[in-house]
């Protein structure tokens, strides 16, 4: 682990794919503990610059003071990367040759209790990146009615119980820290009973998606990434559930096709054109040793596109 706490998922092989050097420009869309910022500002000295971007005012303070060494060859700004494109044209990163996303929360972010991120650490129940934009967890588990608590659960948890949790939260009103919320599902559910995830797991992760709404923001953010990398710029994505490699996967697909006409459509008229080529069919998996030293990346999945001349 790093001094600060963070350890980056899949760096070696981030840097390996974006080959940092000297004069290159990078956009870091997802900034967190900035191990990976780190990494390409070091490897691309003297002259490289990099634009990094977070939701969460604390992560920036945070890489403020662990990039603080590389002056002004790094921009720091708090934004959501739905709002990329407007973000990398207002500080002068466009035509840029590589743009990555780690997605989900930092270390830092689930091991703050302040967050609420984590069932293993009572805190408020709250999961905003921003906790100065939009409801709350709590706000959320407290207002919306059963049928609506279970079909966020199911559909960003992929939770096969949502019905019966989203019954007990209701029954348990009011629910303010996160440790009480576990408390909910494990009694709704029946507790672990031998199995790799807490029961919890899949709710947090649901209600986490859905206060921030990041898929939608993804899909907002993957075309902008794409229209600001340069003929031959790299395009990076760790995804740390199916969901959201779902939707990574889809758009490479798409992008790296010329026609995207259905099937059944005799003559192509969409006129699309591939903009990318992917470089991993299968995307990267942590290997065995970085799963051992940091559990955290066992779910991870990177997937890269390089931009076609």
């Amino acid at each position: 682990m790093s001094a600060t706490g963070h350890v980056p998922v899949l760096y070696q092989e981030v840097l390996e794919i974006l080959q940092p050097r000297s004069g290159g420009r990078y956009i870091d869309a997802t900034l967190g503990g900035a191990g990976h910022a780190e990494g390409v500002l070091e490897a691309s000295s003297p002259d490289g610059r990099l634009l990094g971007l977070d939701a969460d005012p604390r992560a920036i303070e945070r890489a403020k003071r662990r990039l603080a060494r590389f002056g002004d060859r790094v921009t720091l700004v708090q934004a959501n990367f739905r709002h990329l494109s407007e973000t990398a044209k207002a500080h002068r990163f466009e035509q840029v040759d590589g743009v990555l996303f780690d997605l989900g929360v930092s270390s830092h972010q689930l091991d703050d209790a302040v967050h609420g991120f984590s069932f293993l650490r009572e805190g408020p129940l709250d999961m905003r990146l921003n906790p100065a934009s939009g409801p709350s967890a709590a706000e959320i588990v407290n207002s919306l009615d059963e049928r609506a608590l279970a079909d966020i659960i199911h559909r960003f948890g992929e939770e096969r119980r949502s019905r019966r949790i989203a019954r007990a939260i209701v029954a348990a009103r009011p629910i303010h820290t996160t440790t009480e919320l576990a408390q909910i599902i494990e009694r709704a559910v029946g507790g672990r009973r031998g199995a790799r995830l807490h029961p919890a797991t899949r709710t947090f992760q649901a209600l986490r998606i859905y206060v921030n709404d990041e898929l939608a923001a993804l899909q907002e953010a993957l075309p902008q990434a794409l229209d600001l990398l340069k003929p031959g710029g790299l395009l990076v994505v760790i995804a740390f559930h199916s969901l959201e490699d779902r939707i990574v996967k889809q758009f490479m697909r798409r992008e790296s096709r010329d026609c995207i006409c259905p099937p059944n459509s005799p003559i192509c008229q969409c006129n699309h054109r591939a903009q990318i080529e992917e470089l991993f069919r299968k995307g990267l998996t942590p290997t065995p040793e970085e799963i051992v030293q940091n559990p955290r990346s066992r779910s991870a999945r990177l997937r890269a596109a390089r931009k076609r001349s």
